[in-house]
């Protein structure tokens, strides 16, 4: 409380000295300047293009398939991802952030800038597709 009040005097009394004038605090309930946009999810419309599906599973089973995770049900410390179990979230959009982001503690990396978003969005819409667990 005693350093906050002292950086303010200390800002005011700058200001004073230089001429300038304090800079106006934004009112609290100010709307943002920037609106955010709204997510569209872009899974769907991959999942219609039998192209982009193909390219999603040469990449999962040439990348994620040869190193970590089983095209089949089969022990490993990797999860399989063709069942009904997500453990970081089952929707597009968490499946995605996985793989860009990596999961702390285990071999699973960041993928981010390694392979295009494009093609990581690919991969989810493979993964989708070929989901034991139909919804």
């Amino acid at each position: 409380m005693i350093r906050g009040f002292a950086i303010a005097a200390l800002a005011t009394i700058c200001c004073a000295v230089s001429g300038a004038q304090a800079p106006a605090k934004a009112p609290a309930s100010a709307p943002p300047a920037v609106a955010t946009p709204t997510f569209v999810d872009p899974v769907p419309a991959l999942l219609k293009s039998p192209a982009d599906v193909a390219r999603g599973k040469a990449i999962f089973v040439g990348t994620c398939g040869a190193y970590c995770h089983k095209m089949t049900s089969m022990h490993s410390d990797a999860p399989y991802l063709f069942d009904c179990e997500w453990l970081h979230g089952g929707s597009s959009a968490e499946i995605f952030h996985t793989i860009t982001h990596g999961v702390a503690g285990t071999r699973m990396v960041s993928f981010a800038g390694a392979i295009a978003d494009e093609d990581l969005w690919r991969i989810v819409a493979y993964l989708k597709s070929a989901s034991e667990c139909k919804s």
